[in-house]
């Protein structure tokens, strides 16, 4: 049963600790056993148990590289200041998408800010969803053209 636990954990403690817990759920789930290959049937129940908690410390590594995250975003005040700087941010870039030529600024703002699919567009337009697609090609090409990227900064 180690065997089988370290080779998915590939950590002598934890397919120690797994090992004693796979024993006991092949205690508890005895009653379940349909008589067809005792050995498979504990093994598949071990290598279940084990990728279980591989995915356990998955989710806590995760957890922990989020509250990591939040620290490094800094203190309240920093927060602040960063929000009123994305709040002028997204001012700016609403007052350059008012100069975007009307047609281009329709499919720019559905498919971008209002995350619509080109479907959803063609049809709220009623034109081909190949015509939504040129739309946006060309509204792209019209802000390279036109604009800069230090413009938004």
């Amino acid at each position: 049963m180690f065997r089988t636990v370290f080779a998915v954990l590939h950590d002598q403690k934890e397919a120690e600790d797994a090992a004693q817990e796979v024993f006991i759920k092949i205690y508890t789930s005895l009653s379940r056993y349909e008589n067809q290959g005792f050995k498979t049937w504990m093994t598949r129940i071990a290598v279940n148990h084990a990728i279980d908690i591989k995915r356990k410390q998955a989710r806590r590594k995760e957890e922990v590289v989020e509250a990591l995250e939040q620290q490094a975003l800094g203190t309240p005040k920093d927060g602040v200041e960063k929000e009123l700087i994305e709040n002028e941010r997204r001012k700016l870039i609403r007052k350059r998408l008012n100069e975007l030529p009307d047609n281009y600024r329709d499919v720019i703002y559905g498919f971008y800010i209002a995350e619509k699919s080109y479907q959803q567009m063609a049809e709220e337009q009623k034109v081909q969803v190949k015509t939504i697609e040129t739309k946006l090609y060309r509204a792209r090409h019209w802000m390279k053209k036109n604009w800069k990227e230090d413009d938004f900064s």
